[in-house]
This record gives structure tokens, sequence and C-alpha cells, in this order.
């Protein structure tokens, strides 16, 4: 029941209505016994600054923002975290003392998920397929939690330049080897992906019109090699499949999706998120 005392968190983003967040948040308000609801409004950069100004104006715990907004809201935040800094993107805002702090759950999230399922980061080789926002964050986080080399592949376009000088700074920043290479270099992707512990599919290459396609060839895959795949649906993409073919680990999207919406409500509430509630919740919708 809403009362006069209960607590405002937010989600901000252009669509919204798609977001998955108001079940998970509302479902671990509910289940911790926090008087709190989790809303999910329509924002764009044109509203942005009124709308993030809000979470101070109106004492909300915070806000978690998607796209458009993650490197727009960098303006309006009086501070940011160790890795948003480094990302160069937020997703999580936390409401403390007046002041807006912006932190970037993405990569941690996705690093929780290799843990559970009993993976490391640490001395790892990694290969990355695409380098959008996500696999930013991926990358970023594993650096700084001592990943051994990454390999990204991204397709030779417009931002490929300025996506290497990213990297190029994140790896002096961590000392991490990372590379960045032409998606079309398939050579190089067999001679990286023989050597790795880990593959990271973070295109969208497996869903929606994609979906039933592979982001690179199966015969590049070998037993040894744990598959993730950011895409949690389908359940199981045609890359996961032809990993369970051949004897490999591999995991879906959902994992990094359930815990990076588990560090922001820690951030709000320093309570831990229900995880095994969250993931019923969302196998069930």
């Amino acid at each position: 029941m809403i009362s006069g005392k209960t607590k405002l968190a937010v989600f901000f983003a252009s669509p919204s209505a798609h977001s998955l967040s108001p079940l998970m948040h509302n479902t671990a308000f509910q289940h911790c016994g926090i008087d709190a609801v989790y809303l999910a409004f329509e924002v764009d950069q044109i509203n942005l600054k009124q709308a993030v100004e809000s979470i101070r104006t109106l004492n909300m715990l915070g806000a978690n923002v998607s796209m458009p907004n993650k490197t727009a809201v960098l303006t309006y935040l009086d501070e940011l975290s160790p890795e948003a800094e480094l990302i160069g993107a937020v997703n999580t805002i936390v409401h403390k003392n007046h002041r807006l702090i912006g932190y970037n759950t993405d990569g941690k999230g996705f690093v929780r998920s290799v843990k559970e399922v009993g993976h490391t980061i640490a001395d790892q080789k990694i290969t990355v397929l695409g380098a959008g926002g996500a696999a930013k964050a991926i990358v970023a986080q594993m650096a700084l939690d001592g990943a051994k080399e990454i390999h990204i592949y991204k397709r030779k376009n417009a931002t490929f330049l300025s996506l290497s000088a990213y990297f190029a700074t994140v790896s002096e920043k961590t000392g991490c080897s990372i590379s960045l290479y032409d998606y079309a270099d398939e050579p190089q992707l067999a001679k990286d992906l023989k050597h790795s512990d880990l593959l990271i599919n973070a295109t969208d290459i497996g869903m929606g019109e994609k979906k039933g396609s592979l982001p690179c060839r199966e015969d590049l895959l070998h037993p040894n090699l744990a598959v993730f795949d950011l895409i949690y649906s389908p359940e199981e993409t045609q890359l996961l499949k032809e990993a369970k073919k051949i004897g490999a680990n591999g995991y879906n999207g959902l994992g990094m999706l359930i815990h990076q919406g588990a560090i922001a409500f820690e951030l709000w509430t320093q309570k831990a998120m229900p995880i095994e509630v969250i993931r019923q919740q969302i196998i069930q919708k």
C-alpha cells in the first residue's frame, strides 16, 4: 500500500514501456518490505535535464537511465563512480545527501553473472563481438577486474577510430591488453577464439529479424570456450545452440540483466535483491 512515506525510484528512457525494470524492482521492494515503488517514464534528451533534477526535488531514491540518455545524463550529475567515469556512461543514479551520483552497473552486473555460473574474469583471454554501449561497459569492467587480454571485433565504420582510441585509454588506465579488430578479419578472429577462455556476443545477431543467425562461424567455437550471449530473448540463440552441440558452456543475457538491476537496488536500499525470486518472475513473464 502506498503511504505518505513511500519512496520513488524511476526509469528514464525512450522508449521505456518495454522495460523489465519495474517488474524487477517492485517485486524486490515488496519482497524486502521496503516502502517504495518503481515507475518508468518516457524521457529523452529534450526533457532529460528536468527529469534528472526531479530526483532531487522529489527526494527520490534514484533512477535508472537507458537509451538515449546514458551519456547525455553525465552533464547533470554531481559525481561519477570510478567505473562510470572510465566507461563514460551512466545507467544508475543514486540520490545521497542532495547529491546525484552516477554509476554504471552494466559491467559489474555482467561480471557477477559470469561468477554466478562458476567462471572467472581474472587472468582470462576474452573475445568480444560488438562494441556498443553494453560492450564498452563490460570491457572496461573486465579490464578493471584483471582480465589478461581482451580482443574486440566491430565493423570498420565511422566509429571505429574513436572506439579504438577509447579502448586504448581503458587499456592504459587498467594495464589490461585490449585490441580492436575489424569484424571482417576472420583469420584474426579464428586465431583469437582458438586461445580464448570466454566469448561474449554483444551484437544483436541472434535476436529479432536476425534470430537464427550466428555472430561468428560455428567451427570457430571449441569445448573449452565459455560462451556468453547478452541476448535473453530468445532464451537460446543459435550461438548458444551451436555451443551446446560441441559441449561448450553457454549462457544467455538474463543473468546480466538481473545482476545489473540488483546492484542498482543495493545502491539505493543497502539491501540485497532476491535474485532467484526476480529470476522466476521474469521467466514466468
